[in-house]
């Protein structure tokens, strides 16, 4: 004997696979772009710590360097 199954029962399994698929699809396309945002934050971040770090050698080697005497006109 086969079982029948109304087309309003199958109109609700496909409309609940397809909600399914898209929230799965989402959710995929939403860690993406997190950890494409995440590595962006991280890579900022050091590019701004190299930055201080050189300004505050550069401070650190001109007070290193004794004062030039200046020429006189």
């Amino acid at each position: 004997m086969k079982d029948h199954i109304s087309k309003s029962e199958i109109r609700k399994d496909a409309i609940q696979d397809g909600v399914e698929a898209t929230t799965h699809a989402v959710g995929a396309a939403t860690n993406i772009v997190i950890g494409a945002v995440s590595d962006i934050a991280k890579t900022v971040g050091g590019l701004a710590t190299d930055l201080f770090e050189i300004r505050e050698a550069s401070k650190r080697a001109s007070n290193d360097q004794p004062a030039e005497p200046r020429d006189e006109v």
